[in-house]
């Protein structure tokens, strides 16, 4: 029996990345798990699809439901919930992963991506969080875990580094910045009812299978390179625990916690 045997989660930006990856874990854990984005299917320019998600999980011997719809329709939003608890039961364990990430100088941000940026990075996890708290409140239990990105922190100087200068993360690093607020505020309402509210945040470039095939990796530089086993291991740490009220990053919280990373299929490396 894993970790999370008899819970229900759902993982939002799962059909690749860093949500895939942990949606196969957490069923290789015994978690249901139902995971949603845009598509069912493969998009032309990147691997992963919500079907490849549900069959990896299904690998391990776990039990998955695919849902496509889109965080940005606050009726979808009701949709996906409505529907991951008709199918799994009652979400113990929600993930919001999904994000719109604009990399882009100032001054070319139109208020379009403003927009999308804060709708999907902010609004749909606040509105994922207030549907499913309820029910939470009401068995005393839950863990609500929000994917964060190091580039919430503020911009050290003068003088500033290239990426403060160039790096275009400006909105991007705004719209985690509120993430991480709002998780360490509902951690605070939600401590009396036993939920964990959580931040987490990779150091480093994750190596998943899109972020290779768009060449995004630096290169020579595996410092910033992080293997997605590792950024998994730490998300898992905060959904089957008691921490609560963490803004944390992924290898300083496994060095925290002395824990070994594993596979995706929960077996050591």
């Amino acid at each position: 029996m894993g970790s999370l045997a008899g819970r229900v989660a759902l993982v939002t930006g799962a059909s690749r990345g860093i949500g895939a990856a942990l949606a196969e874990r957490l069923g290789a854990e015994g978690a249901s798990v139902a995971v949603t984005a845009r598509s069912l299917d493969a998009r032309p320019h990147l691997p992963g699809t919500l079907r490849d998600t549900v069959a990896a999980v299904e690998r391990h011997g776990g039990r998955a439901v695919a849902i496509a719809a889109d965080l940005a329709d606050p009726a979808s939003r009701r949709r996906i919930v409505a529907e991951a608890e008709a199918a799994l039961g009652p979400i113990d364990v929600l993930v919001n992963n999904a994000a719109a990430a604009f990399y882009l100088p100032f001054l070319d941000l139109t208020e379009k991506r403003f927009r999308v940026a804060f709708e999907l990075n902010v609004r749909a996890p606040f509105e994922l969080a207030q549907l499913v708290l309820p029910g939470m409140r009401a068995r005393r239990r839950g863990w609500i875990l929000n994917i964060s990105s190091a580039t919430a922190a503020h911009s050290h100087g003068p003088p500033y580094d290239a990426f403060a200068q160039h790096g275009g993360a400006l909105v991007y690093g705004m719209s985690k910045a509120a993430l991480d607020r709002f998780s360490t505020g509902l951690a605070g309402e939600c401590a009396a009812d036993g939920i964990c509210v959580n931040s987490l945040s990779p150091v480093a470039a994750v190596a998943t299978p899109g972020v290779l095939a768009l060449g995004m990796l630096p290169e020579g530089r595996p410092d910033l390179i992080e293997p997605v086993e590792l950024t998994v291991e730490a998300a898992l740490a905060l959904c089957e625990g008691n921490l609560t009220g963490r803004v944390a990053f992924s290898r300083p919280l496994l060095a925290e916690l002395r824990r070994p990373v594993r596979g995706l299929d929960g077996r050591p490396l």
